[in-house]
């Protein structure tokens, strides 16, 4: 039996009257740049969101760098990130003119640790970017306390966590902003790319919104207030956004139920770490992300399989090359550096059997049985 590690195809059946609809109203409309669709996404965004403002934009990338310059966040200024995460957080830090600073996560959340958000705080640090990675939300309470306490300004990389909560309150709204990627293969997805700032500051939101559209003013194109980019999401992945929002609820319950059946099934087998749940917290699974020995070997017997899996992430952002500059070794973020070599992503998705489930769990076993 073969298992992608997701299948968008398989969603798009589940609801492709509404695509194709979406889509060819679109075309028809020739409403391919901002317009109604666009307009629409962010007012039933923010709503559904319970917050005032969903600017969209191009991409989740846009959305951090955007969010951080129209903060003024810049050159003198350091951001400290996670030390595991994709390279959206921190480049984005460095693109913005300011100095990225890395902190190691928690042995069992996999997000930033407080603990060591703290340590790493200078008064050079402006501004931290929590990221809820895999779908579970970052230590929040603990975070805004010392972010409330030192002052100094908490954003929130939301891109892998659409819709989850920390007690009670959606990830993205305990900071001045958060953002959102609408990549395709995301809990929410377009089908290019996509992404959104949501913030309950109206002055930010205009500012946000201003540097997308080239500085331009809200009302004219032409009348520019200042000097920007240009970040727009367009129609198509708006409309096909608007299409499936009514069904993200339904998505991460079903991404959740999954995850618990592996955790079950899992807990059977010597050498399987599986995630544990935050407490007061909901985990909306973009991932399921399991700790094993010989990783690599284990991996490439899945594979050779049929089963699909990746790694969330193969190394830790302060030792790629990229990062040489900062002098980082292992000794630096031992846990980021521990996980980088145990973690192995299993497929997920909604549309996901309990047989398919069933054959993943059997072949890990194999695969750490005979590797």
């Amino acid at each position: 039996m073969k298992v992608p590690f997701v299948d968008l195809y398989a969603q798009y059946l589940t609801l492709k009257p509404q695509i194709d609809e979406a889509i060819a109203t679109v075309i028809e409309e020739s409403a391919f740049i901002r317009g109604r669709f666009v307009a629409e996404f962010e007012k039933q965004y923010a709503a559904a969101y319970g917050i005032k403002h969903c600017v969209s934009v191009a991409n989740g990338t846009d959305a951090i760098y955007i969010m951080l310059r129209m903060l003024g966040i810049g050159p003198g200024d350091e951001v400290i990130t996670s030390a595991n995460t994709w390279i959206a957080s921190s480049e984005t830090i460095t693109q913005a003119g300011a100095r990225v600073v890395f902190a190691d996560v928690e042995p069992d959340y996999y997000d930033l640790d407080p603990a060591e958000v703290e340590r790493k705080i200078t008064p050079r640090t402006k501004a931290v970017l929590a990221v809820h990675l895999l779908g579970q939300p970052a230590d929040m309470e603990r975070l805004v306390n010392i972010c409330q306490k030192r002052g100094i300004i908490l954003l929130e990389d939301c891109a892998q966590a659409h819709f989850a909560t920390y007690n009670g309150k959606r990830v993205g709204s305990f900071g001045r902003a958060g953002t959102f990627s609408f990549y395709p293969g995301k809990n929410l997805g377009a089908y290019g790319d996509a992404g959104a700032i949501v913030t309950d500051d109206d002055d930010l939101a205009d500012r946000c919104r201003t540097f997308a559209r080239h500085g331009a003013h809200a009302t004219s194109k032409h009348d520019h207030l200042m000097e920007g980019v240009n970040s727009r999401m367009d129609g198509l992945q708006a409309a096909v956004l608007l299409a499936k929002l009514p069904h993200i609820q339904e998505w991460n319950a079903k991404r959740f139920q999954h995850a618990q059946r592996y955790t079950e099934l899992l807990a059977k087998v010597p050498g399987v770490v599986t995630p544990k749940l935050r407490p007061n917290a909901t985990h909306i699974f973009h991932a399921y992300v399991v700790r094993i020995p010989r990783r690599n070997q284990v991996q490439q017997y899945l594979n050779a399989n049929g089963i699909a899996t990746t790694i969330h992430y193969p190394t830790p952002l302060p030792f790629l090359r990229a990062y040489g500059y900062l002098g980082h070794t292992a000794s630096d973020f031992p846990v980021a550096h521990l996980h980088a070599g145990e973690i192995l992503s299993l497929p997920l998705y909604p549309e996901l059997t309990d047989e398919m489930i069933q054959h993943v769990c059997a072949q890990l076993a194999e695969g750490l049985r005979i590797g």
